[in-house]
């Protein structure tokens, strides 16, 4: 892989992830992450705009204007909203009734025009593609792990409503624990700020330690010099 292109996947997956260090979009994050299905559903959807609108905003580049970028933006941004929207209606109708304000907010979220203004618009499709995936990817790894967590504690299953994806076969619902009543907190808002902290925290805890790990060698080389 080009160096470019590492990069690109490195920042979108950890270094500047969306959720976990820009912050941004935490309010479908936070709002329907109470289940794996429903996070993987909002992450799929997000995921599939942010790439369209990158390619799209790359390949116009050159022909829009820097006076009215902004509002360019959010008029892609939003026919890629709604060619998600109408697809969702047609072939996954019961998550797109979950999901519900949500899908149509994507156009509003800060994390899809940021990476229009920070990236698509300077860089070839081509890299815009990439960025787009490595960020959406990120964006929806913080997702279903959050729903993961979430429904475990909240319902005490894993999976559950996975036919409204994946057919009527899929019925892959796990239950952890046997009369399980289930802690409101946890599919609660501030169960979802919590979580999100926690996980926040958990990265910044695995971060420290590597840089302590590579700085550790250096410290001895310079101990032996002196």
């Amino acid at each position: 892989m080009d160096s470019s292109y590492r990069e690109i996947v490195h920042e979108g997956l950890w270094h500047n992830n969306i959720g976990l260090v820009q912050l941004l979009g935490l309010c479908p994050l936070l709002a329907v992450t109470n289940s794996f299905i429903n996070g993987l559903g909002l992450g799929l959807a997000t995921l599939l705009i942010l790439v369209s609108s990158n390619v799209l905003i790359a390949s116009f580049r050159h022909w829009i204007p820097q006076e009215i970028r902004l509002p360019i933006f959010v008029l892609i941004i939003a026919c890629a909203v709604t060619a998600v929207e109408l697809f969702m209606q047609a072939y996954y109708f019961k998550l797109y009734g979950i999901l519900g304000i949500f899908i149509p907010l994507i156009v509003t979220n800060c994390a899809i025009v940021g990476r229009a203004e920070a990236f698509a618009i300077k860089n070839t499709p081509a890299k815009a593609a990439a960025d787009g995936l490595a960020m959406g990817i990120g964006f929806l790894l913080v997702l279903v792990l959050l729903g993961a967590v979430r429904e475990i504690l909240g319902q005490g299953t894993l999976f559950s409503q996975a036919h409204i994806m994946f057919g009527e076969s899929a019925q892959w619902t796990i239950h952890f624990f046997d009369e399980y009543r289930g802690f409101l907190l946890a599919v609660l808002p501030p169960g979802a700020f919590i979580g999100l902290g926690l996980l926040i925290a958990a990265k910044n805890a695995w971060e420290q330690r590597v840089s302590a790990k590579h700085a550790q060698p250096i410290e001895f080389v310079n101990q032996v010099s002196s």
